[in-house]
């Protein structure tokens, strides 16, 4: 038992040290002096001011939220309504083809998405004149088509291992269906929404391949710009801004953490 904890306890270790080694270097090398990344030159704090002043970064920064918080919003909205209709309506005609159509996004490599929705736009152009070349709107459409198809895999999940015995009770007491919806079985699925629209969020925002596809010039998001820089060589700044967003994702999780040690607290003390 000692031997098998041993090896238990250095197999986490390596893990660990493989996974965080990398983002601790590059925090580290975020307040190098020097201007090239692989030379130390000292503690600064200068690429951060850079990077402030960097309006490339910053507008691609700002058009990647926005992407990313519509395309979320939308998909949520749309992911639900699918992942209801696959749950609660039973066997009908064409459900095996929607549910094709939700899951194959899942499977699809993201160039042969990007390509076909390319392929897509520009059929869409040449017959009705619209859109009109590709740009924000093109990214937020592409963005929305696999994001609602994870939401809607999420909110089935949990229509399924959700206990249907609430909403027949509902029914029974004269709830219409408007009302057993929003008032019932929305409010027991929200935390799978809330994690649709968290994971959507994060996709959006991470994706570059589909992104590269449909975008446009003058539309460049975050990851395409930082892409582009990292092919001429990794610059203090993209350190800088990896740093920026590993402290802000680190902050949400350790609030999460928190959150939930109160909400078992308050549990514990109420049994």
């Amino acid at each position: 038992m000692k031997r098998r904890s041993i090896f238990l306890n250095t197999t986490a270790l390596l893990g660990f040290i493989f996974l965080y080694a990398p983002m601790i270097a590059l925090i580290i090398y975020s307040f190098n002096k020097s201007k090239l990344v692989t030379v130390w030159g000292g503690w600064s704090l200068k690429w951060y001011s850079a990077l402030l002043e960097n309006d490339q970064i910053i507008d691609a920064a700002l058009l990647s939220l926005k992407i990313a918080f519509i395309s979320a919003s939308v998909a949520v909205v749309l992911g639900t309504m699918a992942g209801f209709v696959l749950s609660r309506f039973g066997r009908f005609r064409g459900k095996m083809i929607l549910s094709g159509w939700i899951t194959a996004p899942l499977v699809m490599p993201e160039v042969i998405t990007g390509l076909s929705l390319l392929l897509l736009f520009v059929a869409l152009e040449g017959m009705f004149g619209w859109p009109s070349g590709r740009g924000t709107g093109t990214i937020i459409i592409a963005h929305i088509t696999f994001c609602m198809a994870y939401v809607a895999v999420i909110v089935q999940s949990r229509l399924a291992q959700m206990d249907e015995t609430l909403e027949e009770a509902a029914m029974d007491l004269g709830a219409k269906p408007s009302s057993l919806f929003f008032l019932v079985t929305l409010p027991m699925i929200a935390p799978a929404i809330i994690s649709g629209w968290l994971l959507s969020f994060t996709l959006s925002l991470d994706d570059l391949v589909i992104a590269s596809f449909v975008s446009g010039p003058g539309n460049s998001t975050l990851p395409m710009v930082i892409f582009s820089k990292v092919r001429l060589g990794v610059t203090p700044e993209v350190n800088a801004l990896a740093t920026i967003m590993i402290a802000i994702v680190a902050a949400g999780v350790i609030a999460a953490m928190f959150q939930m040690r109160r909400q078992a607290r308050l549990l514990a003390a109420q049994e």
